[in-house]
């Protein structure tokens, strides 16, 4: 395979990349019993691993859930209490900042670290607040929020972004709005809103937002649409045409599913291309908001079964690559950072081991490290073709250095050269043998990449 890098040619600039503390903070903040092998808390350790650059992937955003508190109450059904989470209100107004006090550990931990940008998200309004004072609906497709409602909402995460901003944290965006177009029935908490009432909802944040002194840096975030084929350009125009909501987003926040339909023979492949809608997609951005930054808030492999090797790494290094190449994202984050079910969620397992707490490292965190530890905020992308249709390259210049990301899907190891004559450089290597292990390349012009490989080479200028 043969990799053409042309410097000149510019594209956006990255933000960083992330993962959310749903649910997983809420336990994993109290673990303070000792890692053996680091001599640290295992909470610490853990922290240590998603946000130290030397010590881990060094990834620079954080998403908080702030809960509706369907811990607190008890109401409701879900499939696991796991999903409710804790309140940080405990009467209209007043406060209580140890209620969620593992979670709320995790994103001081993440500060120290390193994380330059933390996003408080909402899936379900407070319990109080909602129509049916459970943090989900009873009905598919009606709101689970009055109108009456939306000024106190508003001030609801708006005093816990104030609290939080005063505390130092680096809060950067408020989402009030997530999944808005899933009807939330049971089992985890959620809210549905129709366009029309994301619309609105977002003019009152805004409003409120701007009555704020003490957040005149941060903004909101939005919004938060599920899946890359449904309604991104509606709620894109939501985000982007008014100038009161405008004036307080600097781009829109999207997730990158693309949910599997029923195999209709002739359905399946339009419903299913995953990259034509993310081309249509980027198309439309460009004609109607070009200098509207897309970021992609939200993804996980969703697929049954616990999957510790590469195959779902690879398949998440090829979402990443995608969004970053063909929607131009200027951040990427990962729906969680842990987890403990079934599923292909999360890029670290927790889970417990003979009535410890235990934790488990995958090959989709290093390769998720492939490109938070070495892609960091200012670094620009910049043109890579590739001559090999079973592998995907990625290219960004990162001031001093130029780092290329390599994608190998085939079962063998590939030759591979990259057009900047015989210079050497270092190629950080995840495989089923390797987790960002270290190789020194000789000769750029001629070089080994692994089979089935996630590859960073870094070129010094």
């Amino acid at each position: 395979m043969k990799i053409k890098i042309n410097e000149k040619k510019r594209f956006q600039t990255l933000t960083g990349f992330g993962v959310s503390g749903a649910w997983w903070a809420q336990f994993v903040g109290g673990w303070t019993d000792i890692d053996e092998e680091s001599g640290l808390e295992k909470r610490e350790r853990i922290a240590q691993l998603l946000f130290d650059n030397e010590q881990g992937i060094g990834i620079s955003q954080y998403r908080y859930n702030i809960g509706a508190g369907s811990a607190d109450s008890n109401a409701g059904r879900y499939s696991t209490d796991r999903r409710r989470t804790r309140g940080l209100e405990k009467a209209p107004g007043v406060y209580d900042w140890s209620n969620d006090a593992n979670a709320v550990w995790f994103m001081y931990a993440a500060k120290k670290y390193g994380v330059d940008e933390i996003t408080l998200f909402v899936n379900s309004p407070p319990e109080r607040l909602t129509k049916n004072h459970k943090a989900y609906l009873d009905t598919a497709l009606k709101t689970n929020l009055s109108r009456k409602n939306f000024d106190e909402f508003a001030k609801y995460c708006l005093d816990i972004t104030e609290h939080f901003v005063n505390e130092g944290l680096p809060i950067k965006y408020i989402s009030p709005v997530n999944e808005p177009v899933w009807v939330w029935l049971e089992n985890q908490e959620g809210c549905h809103y129709r366009p029309c009432q994301v619309y609105a909802l977002m003019k009152v944040f805004a409003k409120a937002l701007d009555a704020r002194k003490g957040l005149k840096g941060v903004k909101l975030a939005g919004a938060e649409n599920g899946d890359i084929r449904w309604f991104n350009k509606t709620y894109s125009h939501i985000m982007l045409r008014n100038p009161l909501i405008r004036s307080k987003v600097d781009g829109v926040d999207i997730h990158s599913y693309c949910m599997p339909t029923p195999k209709i023979p002739i359905l399946n492949k339009p419903l299913n291309d995953r990259l034509a809608y993310a081309k249509r997609y980027r198309k439309w951005m460009d004609r109607h908001y070009p200098d509207a930054p897309v970021k992609i808030s939200e993804w996980c492999h969703m697929q049954g079964g616990r999957d510790y090797g590469m195959n779902s790494a690879l398949e998440q290094a090829k979402i990443m690559t995608e969004d970053l190449t063909v929607m131009n994202a200027v951040s990427w984050q990962l729906w969680v950072g842990l987890s403990e079910v079934d599923y292909c969620d999360g890029i670290i397992y927790y889970f417990d081991e003979n009535g410890e707490n235990a934790f488990k490292l995958t090959k989709r965190y290093y390769a998720f490290g492939n490109f938070s530890k070495y892609i960091k905020r200012g670094s620009v992308r910049i043109d890579a073709r590739i001559d090999c249709e079973n592998a995907y390259a990625v290219a960004f210049d990162c001031s001093d250095e130029i780092a290329v990301i390599i994608i190998n899907f085939s079962e063998n190891a590939e030759e591979c050269s990259i057009d900047f004559g015989e210079k050497s450089a270092v190629m950080y290597v995840t495989d089923e043998e390797n987790s960002l292990d270290k190789h020194e390349i000789d000769n750029l012009g001629s070089f080994s990449v692994s089979a089935k490989s996630v590859n960073t080479v870094i070129i010094k200028k």
